[in-house]
């Protein structure tokens, strides 16, 4: 196994999701700063856009360069043209149960969106992570979520159901695969995607449960192999299909959410923080970009 250790890139964040790879800088968004800001290699931060009092989560382009915001806690994904104000582009109120949060925009314009299912942060406030564990061992139906479906023309629908909080999301095989981070079901789902986004032939890519690895914001490499931020730890993981573990990254606080860049695609930025629980999170602004060339 290969190991790997980041570095800070930025910090002074509260809660940072969504990385990605565009105009040749990292666009991330910050939950509690309800801002969304990219950052260049070499750690400058630029604020991109504010949704005043709005949570920002997943990020992604339709192919004519609008950028598409999941807006978590009103259940949109929000649409900003260029020359233009934000705008409503799917109401997810009908799909999501709980908060939207990542998205996954393909080339064609689909864009797939995950969601809490319920209120995570209640929940670990009351019983704890231990707490959470135990009940989804008993009963995991009062958990489960949906994953939605967005075509270009903002019409949403039901993707796959049901899942437990369906989190970060890689495509691969050329777009044919979507595979899905269910973080409270310790599993990478795959599904091949039809030409009009649908989803069918469900299954285990890699099953994370003896790994300890509560999967959350993922990314896919030119091998095939998936890069996965492990929200129990300090840690992001690279898996291959089967659930074989070839690297570890090493990273200061627990990882959320990854995503790979740079000139060569080879850099691998981080977003990690001491804790998702938002009365901590939102408190202070402990949160980091953390970076690593592999």
């Amino acid at each position: 196994m290969t190991t790997h250790t980041a570095t800070p890139l930025a910090d002074q964040r509260y809660f940072c999701e969504g990385p990605r790879w565009h105009d040749d800088r990292f666009w991330f968004s910050d939950f509690y700063a309800h801002e969304v800001c990219s950052v260049g290699l070499s750690g400058d931060v630029r604020l991109e856009l504010s949704l005043g009092d709005e949570q920002p989560s997943g990020l992604g382009w339709l192919p004519n360069g609008d950028l598409l915001v999941v807006g978590m806690t009103k259940r949109q994904v929000l649409r900003r043209a260029a020359g233009k104000d934000l705008a409503v582009h799917a109401d997810l109120n009908g799909i999501a149960t709980f908060h939207a949060n990542d998205m996954l925009v393909t080339p064609e314009g689909d864009a797939y969106v995950g969601n809490f299912g319920f209120d995570l942060d209640a929940f670990l406030m009351a019983h704890g992570v231990e707490g959470l564990l135990a009940a989804l061992g008993t009963d995991p139906s009062p958990f489960l979520g949906r994953l939605a479906h967005v075509k270009a023309d903002g019409t949403a629908s039901v993707a796959a159901e049901p899942v437990l909080f369906p989190n970060g999301m890689a495509l691969l095989n050329g777009g044919r695969t979507l595979v899905v981070a269910q973080t409270l079901g310790f599993e990478l789902t795959a599904f091949d995607r039809a030409p009009d986004g649908s989803l069918s032939n469900r299954r285990v890519w890699a099953s994370l449960k003896e790994a300890g690895v509560a999967p959350d914001g993922i990314c896919a490499d030119a091998q095939g192999g998936i890069w996965v931020a492990n929200a129990l730890a300090p840690q992001v993981i690279r898996v291959e299909d089967g659930g074989q573990i070839t690297d570890t990254v090493t990273t200061s606080q627990n990882a959320y959410a990854c995503a790979l860049g740079g000139p060569q695609g080879r850099h691998l930025l981080v977003c990690t923080a001491p804790t998702s629980v938002h009365a901590l999170a939102a408190a202070a602004r402990n949160g980091r970009l953390e970076i690593v060339e592999i």
